[in-house]
């Protein structure tokens, strides 16, 4: 059997495409490591609305430049929109799939997406549990970076960044994946730790900013939380696929991620918050509340195109560092 590209918009169970034999594809992690600037830009040439979210028509144009053969859409649990791309990519010729979490987190529920996801690709759990011990394996080392970022201070935020985004397709090839991951854990053990002057928490997707980590260490401090990266890496190792699916904040309410924030920030003695929005994007109400129940100094901070942060960010970061050096 030839090994199919089936491409995907927010994380879903990839342990099932794993066990069919197939290869999955992230659209968000193609869309933002080549020319997503160029790709934003082509997507407004086919139509799409300047005053729509960048995340989507990099998605989309994504999807173009790859060709998969299959894509998968979270229509539940994901960004509002995503119907709509799909009825897109489907006037564009390729086959779709829709993906639901449900809202209240029922068991049942979820139980019955992952077997109908499971039926479509003709696995069976035993199979899909095979794949996920395979990924577990893997994600207990991805559970020992954490660590290192927050409590030894051997990662910086930007590798934690790195490892634990990519962790949501296994860039296609776990096995490369672990090896590569391997090397990188053998040789940040050697390291001394690095120093952090400001213990920032991450909250929110992941940036579209392309230098925001750099510029926070810069600034004197660095990222010892990056919330949904960390999601990605399903961290909890929960042997049955439905309850780690239950167990990811990512496609539910925002109570649920307050409920994995408030644990993380205590335990990384986290000192200050970046909570990071996507211009036009309906989760900007969930940062409303974020702000309203997280007691620490909280910056919003919300980006737009994919390109180096702007002047006016810049100046919002800088006062956010001098105002909190100056009240310790």
């Amino acid at each position: 059997m030839i090994p199919k590209h089936i491409a995907f918009t927010s994380s879903f169970p990839v342990e099932v495409i794993f066990a069919a034999g197939h290869i999955p594809v992230d659209l968000n992690n193609v869309f933002i490591t080549n020319d997503s600037s160029a790709k934003v830009q082509n997507a407004e040439l086919k139509g799409f609305p300047r005053t729509f979210c960048s995340w989507i028509k990099g998605n989309y144009t994504a999807a173009l430049s790859t060709n998969p053969d299959l894509i998968i859409g979270i229509v539940e649990g994901d960004c509002s929109n995503s119907n709509s791309l799909l009825d897109i990519f489907t006037e564009d010729h390729f086959p779709v799939y829709r993906f639901s979490f449900p809202a209240d987190k029922n068991y049942e529920d979820l139980d019955k997406e992952i077997t109908r996801l499971e039926d479509y690709f003709g696995v069976s759990r035993k199979e899909t549990l095979q794949a996920k011990q395979r990924l577990d394996k893997i994600r207990r080392k991805l559970i020992i970076l954490d660590e290192w970022t927050w409590k030894e201070r051997l990662v910086s935020g930007l590798e934690n960044h790195y490892w634990l985004v990519n962790s949501s397709d296994f860039m296609g090839n776990p096995d490369r994946y672990e090896s590569e991951l391997d090397a990188f854990l053998t040789q940040a053990k050697k390291r001394d730790p690095l120093p952090a002057k400001l213990r920032l928490a991450y909250l929110g997707v992941p940036p579209i900013y392309k230098n925001i980590y750099e510029t926070i260490i810069e600034l004197g401090g660095d990222v010892l939380f990056n919330e949904v990266q960390r999601q990605f890496s399903m961290p909890y190792l929960l042997p049955d696929i439905v309850s780690q699916y239950l167990a990811y904040t990512y496609p539910y309410s925002v109570f649920d991620r307050l409920q994995d924030i408030k644990r993380e920030l205590e335990k990384r003695q986290i000192e200050a918050v970046i909570s990071y929005t996507q211009s036009f994007c309906h989760l900007q109400l969930d940062n409303l509340l974020l702000r309203k129940h997280i007691d620490l100094p909280f910056l919003t901070l919300e980006g737009d195109q994919p390109e180096d942060i702007d002047a006016r960010t810049l100046l919002r970061l800088e006062s956010f560092f001098e105002v909190h050096s100056e009240n310790d």
